[in-house]
Formats: C-alpha cells, structure tokens, sequence
C-alpha cells in the first residue's frame, strides 16, 4: 500500500460523536482517577488544577491510549491509571508552554499563568509532572517507565528547540517537522505504543500503533496550525494569529515565505522578526496567495495516510474503527 494514497473509505472508521461514545465510559473513569490524583494539601495546588480540568479539552492523548488497549482486547483500571499519566503529563506541558508564549487564552478560557500568575504555572506544571511519576512507578512497569521517561525528555527538547526558532524568518519545513515531531507528535506516538504494551501486543505491533500515534499526530499539529490562519476564533478557543504574535513559522508562512516575490518575502521576514501580530492581515494575504493553506491541509492528509496505513495489520474492530476516525477528524476538523 501507498502510504501517501488516499485513506480507504470503504474501511471502517467512526465518525467523532461515536469514536466518543465508544470511550465515554472509558473517559469518565479516567477523569475521575485525574480528579481523585489532583488532590494535594496545598491550597494553591488545588485551585490551579481545578482550572484546569475544568477547562475540558479533547483528551485525545488518553483516549487514544484507551483506544489502542482496546484494539487489541484490553481494558481496565491499569489502562485508566496510564491514560491519566498521559493527560497529567500533556497538561504540564500546556501550564509550561502558556508561559512561556505568554498566552491569556486557551480553549476560549483565561490561562492559568493569566488567572494565577507565572510562579504558580510552572511550579503546579512541576507538580503534575511529578505526580504523573507517581502514577507510572505504581504499575510497576519498566517498560512503561522508560517509554514515558524518554517521551517526557523528547518533549523538554522540541520545547527548547521551538524557542531556538522564535522570530527566525529561516526556518524550513524539515526544521517546523522536526519541532512539531518532539513537541507534540511523541507524545501521541507514546500513548499508543503505551496502549499495545499494556495490552500483550508484541515489538511488531507496538511498532505499528507507534508509527499510527507519530503520523496522527503530525497531521494533528499542521492541521492545528493551519487553523490558526483560517478559523473563526471563537470555535478555535483562542486568538486568531497567536503563532504569528509569538514570531512562530509554522507551514502555511513557511510555505508562503518560500514561494512569495522578493518584495513580500521581505515583509514577511520583518513581520516574523518583530513577531508583528497588527500584520495578521498581510500574512494572511500572503499565505492565500502561496496555496500555504492548501498546501500545508495535503501535507497533513499524507501524514494521516501513514497514520491508517499503520493500521492495516490489525485486526477491524470498533476500536480500530475509532482510531481511524480520530485520524480523518484530526485534518478535517474546524476547531
């Protein structure tokens, strides 16, 4: 099989309201383990997580691990408690990331570091990393613990690296890969290899499950990042050009930098070194202009096609069927 053809519509896939009933009862089970690991006698500890489980979100990371489990016939409470590592490490990440980007709005809510302040971001992200730790170590699995262990390592490395490319007019699509790969790829890939291992799977199919995790979430981020020039902002949850404002090259201005006149790659460079958010217009101008929308949706759709085809050695059955639909919800998604 071609793994830059065209998703097979004629295999199983679950659109998104069915993937989530699938894993509702799943899910609820995971966010109340969260709810009930949360608790600490620090009073501050208690109010910046309750901000942000409150704030909801996909839970995607934990319910793709839930979804691998089950794919090859696994559930149970080891799958909830590995599931809400997972989300206890991403949300760190989030706390971490809206400081550093120093975002006020994710999810059409106000940050924490907004509400509460940077001090108390980082040090709660902190918290909910070392928790997650907690958590792993009580399964007693050193596999598990050397998955997450180098994961949460490769995390910290795209994150130092995206700051590496903060208000570089140069950075080229392999650069954007490899950031986007560590920052947020890794930890879908994670969780379900994580959801394989935890299952009984052997190396071939923790190998499979991985690529599937690494190529959706590729796809997931561009898709992410594509929006963020063609939303509306109220369903995206958070402002319209953030990226632009924090002089952040992602694939549509990349793509438009390379293919624009000398006059407007000029421009654009001012634009990104000054991290000019008021010439949102302008790059949106110019990114329209390129096809960088288009272009950068067919570069998702490919990795989505990798995505699937990671699937093909599996058995069909409605968890496999709701890993597929996370992937074409991934790239067709409006929010």
């Amino acid at each position: 099989m071609d793994p830059n053809a065209p998703a097979d519509p004629a295999r199983p896939a679950l659109p998104l309201t069915e993937v989530q009933a699938f894993a509702a009862a799943d899910m609820a089970a995971v966010d109340a383990l969260i709810r009930r690991r949360l608790a600490s006698d620090v009073v501050l500890v208690n109010q910046v997580a309750e901000h942000i489980v409150a704030g909801g979100g996909k839970r995607l990371r934990p319910m793709l691990l839930l979804l691998a489990t089950r794919a090859l016939g696994h559930q149970g409470p080891d799958a909830h408690q590995l599931a809400a590592v997972v989300e206890f490490i991403h949300t760190s990440t989030l706390l971490h990331d809206d400081v550093v980007d120093e975002s006020d709005l994710r999810r059409g809510r106000s940050t924490a570091n907004a509400v509460f302040g940077n001090a108390a971001s980082v040090l709660v992200g902190d918290f909910l990393y070392s928790r997650s730790f907690e958590l792993m170590v009580e399964l007693g699995s050193m596999p598990v613990q050397e998955i997450l262990a180098g994961t949460t390592n490769r995390i910290a490395e795209g994150e130092v690296l995206q700051l590496l490319h903060v208000r570089n007019p140069d950075v080229d699509e392999s650069a954007y890969l490899r950031v986007i790969e560590r920052k947020t790829a890794i930890l879908f890939a994670a969780a379900t290899r994580l959801g394989a291992l935890l299952a009984g799977g052997d190396e071939a199919t923790q190998q499979r499950l991985h690529d599937y995790g690494l190529n959706l979430g590729i796809a997931f981020q561009i898709a992410d990042d594509v929006l963020d020039y063609s939303a509306d902002e109220a369903a995206l949850g958070k402002h319209l050009g953030d990226d632009l404002a924090e002089g952040k090259m992602t694939l549509p201005l990349i793509h438009a930098m390379a293919h624009a006149d000398d006059a407007t790659r000029a421009r654009l460079r001012t634009i990104v070194e000054q991290g000019d958010a008021g010439a949102l217009d302008e790059a949106m101008a110019a990114i329209r202009a390129s096809g960088g929308l288009e272009y950068s949706l067919d570069r998702a759709r490919e990795y989505a096609a990798m995505a699937e085809a990671a699937l093909d050695g599996l058995q069909d059955n409605e968890a496999v069927a709701a890993l597929r639909g996370l992937v074409r919800h991934a790239v067709e998604r409006s929010a």
